[in-house]
């Protein structure tokens, strides 16, 4: 409950002083964002960031099918094929544009 408190009065705090501060900030904030989004080191971080993520759910894909095995239900399990077999090339790009690699 605790949380949930805290939570609610950041928003209420960050919801003042943004309509305080107006469109004008606002844009600026747009903007810095904008470029901080578009620097290559952070878009290069990112990408880092995305494939060990994609590495470590192969593994955990492989621990969980060899425990799980055949009790997986049918409908699932084909599922899951087509979605592999549908991302077998590196270079797909998934729904929000961005690569697989």
């Amino acid at each position: 409950m605790r949380y949930r408190l805290t939570f609610v009065a950041g928003l209420a705090l960050g919801y003042v002083l943004g309509t305080r501060a107006g469109r004008e900030r606002y844009e600026q904030l747009k903007k810095s964002a904008r470029q901080v989004a578009q620097n290559p080191a952070v878009r290069n971080t990112a990408e880092t960031a995305a494939q060990q993520g994609r590495v470590a759910a192969g593994k955990a894909f492989h621990a969980v099918s060899e425990k799980v095995g055949d009790h997986v239900p049918d409908s699932v399990a084909e599922r899951v094929r087509s979605l592999r077999e549908r991302n077998t090339n590196g270079a797909v790009e998934d729904d929000w544009g961005t690569s697989n690699t």
